[in-house]
């Protein structure tokens, strides 16, 4: 492990309208376009800005309820966790967890353990959808730029009651069953999609939660369309329907992914709601990876996190150089904003 070399800060500029956003960043991917991409846990849209080097402008905001089917409509949270871009689509992942009320410092003792005792199930949440993105404009459907027999068209994993094909599935996981029969929420170490790296038709999907004895889980996953705006998971050789590593991250749980070539770049950070180490790994030649292992990515630096701010919860590559790392923050620190300009700082670091 090297210690961590943080280059510059790029302030992201967003609309007054659209500003609160930046208190709760939670996904990034920069495209080929040079556009970024951002996601917030709190949202059901996505803000696009432009990056042409240390120069961002030009925000836009864009309801996924217009291209994606919702079923707790577009004004409900998604709690978007992860971005990629691959062959003119973006990909979006929801959280795919539970939640449990947090206690308020007003309340009772009364008031407090009964929310303690109260979850939730959001179904925005259950999001695992593409949509065509062309020249940084989202589509519902398109034509694809270089094969244009080919239509490109948003889709989403299918929806099953109280989740979707890939939770359905997960029920009967060894490992994951557990977590999934309990209704375990998210912060309390139960499933949760944080992190999502996609090349060609495989689905890297990092999990948060649930770290078992120190090892994060990554799944695997590839996708085919049963209709045209409709995804199940395609059914492997072996007769299931996806691969599943485990991976030591000094006991973190994985908070975002992004490819470098062939090497698969890992954010990691505390699996339950801890002021902890945060880390960035590289899992090298994650396109070759054997079925079912257990692995130990390099461990490349840490990154500087405050008490209950500063929380990094998404990573991007940028585009000049692209040994740059672009990191965003959830729970900013009062440093990172600017009132004036609506910005939030992101920090951008060197990779080794």
């Amino acid at each position: 492990m090297t210690t961590y070399s943080r280059l510059r800060q790029l302030p992201l500029p967003l609309q007054p309208a659209h500003a609160h956003g930046r208190y709760d960043l939670s996904a990034v991917r920069c495209d080929a376009d040079g556009y970024l991409w951002l996601g917030s846990d709190e949202a059901a849209g996505l803000e696009r800005l432009t990056l042409d080097g240390d120069t961002i402008g030009e925000h836009q905001h864009l309801d996924l309820g217009d291209y994606l089917d919702l079923p707790d409509g577009k004004d409900e949270e998604i709690d978007i966790e992860g971005l990629a871009y691959a062959d003119y689509y973006l990909w979006v992942a929801g959280s795919h967890s539970l939640k449990r009320k947090k206690p308020q410092p007003d309340n009772s003792s009364d008031e407090n353990m009964e929310r303690l005792a109260t979850l939730s199930r959001d179904e925005n949440r259950y999001l695992l959808g593409r949509i065509p993105l062309v020249n940084g404009q989202l589509h519902h459907q398109c034509l694809h730029p270089e094969r244009p027999e080919q239509v490109l068209t948003a889709a989403q994993l299918q929806r099953k009651r109280h989740g979707n094909q890939l939770t359905k599935v997960l029920k009967k996981d060894p490992h994951l069953r557990p977590f999934l029969k309990a209704d375990i929420p998210g912060k309390d170490n139960g499933f949760d999609i944080e992190g999502l790296a996609v090349a060609e038709d495989r689905l890297f999907v990092g999990l948060r939660g649930p770290v078992l004895r120190g090892w994060a889980i990554l799944l695997e996953l590839q996708v085919k369309e049963k209709t045209s705006e409709r995804l199940r998971l395609r059914q492997r050789e072996d007769g299931h329907r996806y691969r599943k590593y485990f991976l030591d991250l000094a006991g973190m749980g994985i908070r975002d992914l992004c490819w470098q070539g062939a090497d698969l770049l890992i954010l990691a950070g505390p699996t339950m709601a801890l002021n902890g180490a945060i880390g960035v790994f590289r899992l090298a030649d994650a396109l070759d990876l054997s079925p079912s292992q257990c692995l130990t990515p390099d461990h490349l630096f840490e990154i500087p996190h405050g008490h209950d701010t500063d929380r990094a919860e998404g990573i991007t590559l940028c585009p000049d150089p692209s040994s740059n790392l672009l990191v965003v923050y959830d729970a900013p620190a009062p440093h990172r904003l600017n009132a004036e300009t609506h910005s939030v700082l992101a920090d951008v670091f060197a990779l080794e």
